[in-house]
């Protein structure tokens, strides 16, 4: 089992930044990637982006490049999502999951954390 708990979410206001957390812990050896994704009310879970545990190889999703910045800290066992410029529409609950592929879309992730809320406020 690998567990996973987000932190770091919170209300915003237009154009601030927030810095996310996962902290993972558990059969970390099974891990091959990290990823994180976010689900507004009402909507689909959506890919932010991924990076690989070991060689940290990233990828995003196409509307996420330029605000949004994945990395991960080996030593802390955690990755962290950098959001830059926040905007009404990022608001929403975001997730850190892991999976033992690399993956841009949600099945192939077998662990995933709880949650944290990001509001950004206009």
């Amino acid at each position: 089992q690998v567990q996973l708990v987000e932190s770091g979410g919170g209300l915003v206001q237009v154009g601030d930044s927030l810095r996310l957390s996962c902290a993972v812990s558990g059969r970390t050896l099974s891990t091959y990637a990290m990823g994180w994704f976010r689900q507004a009310p009402g909507e689909e879970r959506e890919f932010i982006a991924v990076i690989t545990w070991r060689e940290g190889t990233t990828l995003y999703g196409d509307s996420m490049k330029g605000r949004f910045t994945i990395s991960r800290d080996n030593a802390k066992n955690t990755m962290i999502l950098q959001m830059n410029s926040l905007k009404p529409e990022d608001t929403a609950v975001y997730y850190c999951a892991a999976s033992s592929s690399l993956a841009t879309y949600a099945g192939p992730y077998q662990y995933w954390g709880q949650g944290t809320q990001v509001t950004v406020s206009s």
